[in-house]
């Protein structure tokens, strides 16, 4: 009978079968970020809605089309956070981190996200991302600092081979102005072929046409300016320093000029890691410089760069390209108890085995010993051990190899010698 209730539309269920793999990927993730020095922050998964409207844009596809928003009780705009930036720096500036701790201030994050957009392959209302944060610092060295963190994690995992480095410059509000003015006068040969969005674009922010998935669009735009022909000297400056200390750090990459993000807040650098054959989109992390955030949500102007990276697109690239490790194994020992007696033995034998470490586990479920043996066999178990009124009486038991069929008797007070055995190493046929 099919279930009465089931998962919303752009979620996904992860299940004690799959939960491992998750778990290996944030283990790698907290230990590459901390050893650059990122601390980790948590934040409320619904913010005002103005800290994503202001921070974000009005004119983006997140703010515009894809924030799931809704009226509180006492009247006010609440919207499930859809990344995890914004939230970041309304923290900061609430908390006073940046008066209060040396600069620059590191902060990573793990947290789901939420957007209203079409469920895909790759693609979830619900998903979950690592992003870091440094602030506090314009210079070069920080932009390829947070690059090197992201190539890093790659590395960690085997994915830096997969993966393409992508960089570009997107100016600054000194210089993007007369960009805009040079794409409003490009797409505006092309206004009515453009779609129903990037034509409200064109009037109100034309870089976002640049960013647009509709082929039509993708077309038109890839013959328009580029930005790198507008930059001013400081930007210029900024760039060919990032650059240069890519190739400082052996870190190949690939100017693309076509690289603007999705978010109104990034300035000067941005970057993406592309892998091909992830979902509809190849971009497994993305990120770059917004000097602007902090002061446009009411803080001193601070400048900023960070990057986010999707954790159900990292997870795709890691099974597609078979980087994930063996899942975990079952128990150490599954001790079967018989009895009054035996039941208290097994489960006084797997207490004093997981205060050493080890992950041992006994019936709960009051089954017989067939019933044991094979929840034993499901569960992975790599031993055994069989406990009744004759071996609590006589202290001694027998240790079963799940694998090998082979057994090895051990006496029942004796837990270190048990220890040994059950973590001796595996010797070839």
């Amino acid at each position: 009978m099919a279930a009465k209730y089931t998962r919303p539309r752009g979620t996904q269920d992860v299940l004690p079968a799959e939960s491992w793999k998750w778990q290996f990927m944030e283990a790698a993730m907290h230990q590459t970020v901390g050893r650059y020095g990122y601390r980790e922050i948590r934040l409320p998964t619904f913010e005002s809605t103005e800290v994503f409207s202001r921070g974000v844009g009005e004119e983006t596809d997140i703010v515009s089309k894809e924030m799931y928003t809704f009226e509180d009780k006492g009247g006010r705009s609440i919207t499930l956070r859809p990344e995890g930036t914004a939230g970041v720096v309304r923290a900061v500036l609430e908390n006073g981190l940046l008066a209060s701790s040396p600069l620059p201030l590191k902060s990573y994050y793990i947290q789901s996200c939420f957007r209203y957009e079409k469920a895909q392959k790759g693609r979830y209302r619900e998903f979950h991302q690592l992003g870091i944060e440094c602030f506090g610092t314009h210079e070069p060295a920080a932009d390829v600092e947070v690059m090197a963190v992201a190539y890093d994690l790659l590395v960690a995992v085997g994915l830096a081979d997969v993966v393409t480095l992508e960089i570009n410059a997107i100016g600054c509000p000194s210089c993007r102005p007369v960009y805009h003015e040079a794409l409003k006068q490009y797409f505006s040969e092309y206004r009515d072929k453009l779609c129903d969005t990037c034509q409200v674009r064109l009037d109100k922010n034309p870089m976002r046409i640049l960013d647009c998935k509709n082929e039509a669009c993708q077309d038109i735009a890839k013959n328009a300016p580029v930005m790198r022909d507008y930059l001013c000297e400081d930007c210029v400056e900024h760039f060919d320093k990032v650059q240069k200390l890519l190739q400082e750090a052996d870190m190949a990459y690939v100017v693309n000029p076509r690289i603007v993000r999705g978010l109104d807040y990034y300035t000067n650098t941005v970057f993406e890691f592309i892998a091909e054959g992830v979902g509809t989109q190849g971009t497994v992390c993305g990120g770059g410089r917004y000097d602007g955030l902090i002061e446009q949500l009411g803080g001193q102007p601070t400048p900023a760069v960070g990057f986010g990276l999707g954790l159900e697109r990292f997870l795709m690239l890691l099974e597609e390209r078979g980087k994930l490790p063996p899942p975990p194994p079952g128990p150490a020992l599954y001790a079967v108890g018989i009895g009054e007696a035996g039941r208290a033995a097994a489960r006084r034998l797997a207490a004093r085995l997981r205060t050493m470490g080890l992950a041992a586990e006994t019936d709960l479920a009051d089954r017989s010993v067939k019933a044991q043996m094979k929840a034993a066999g499901r569960l992975g178990a790599a031993f055994t051990t069989v406990l009744g009124d004759d071996e609590v009486a006589a202290g001694k038991a027998m240790l079963k190899n799940m694998d090998a069929g082979t057994e090895v008797p051990f006496e029942l007070a004796a837990t270190d010698a048990l220890y040994d055995l059950l973590t001796a190493p595996v010797t070839g046929a």
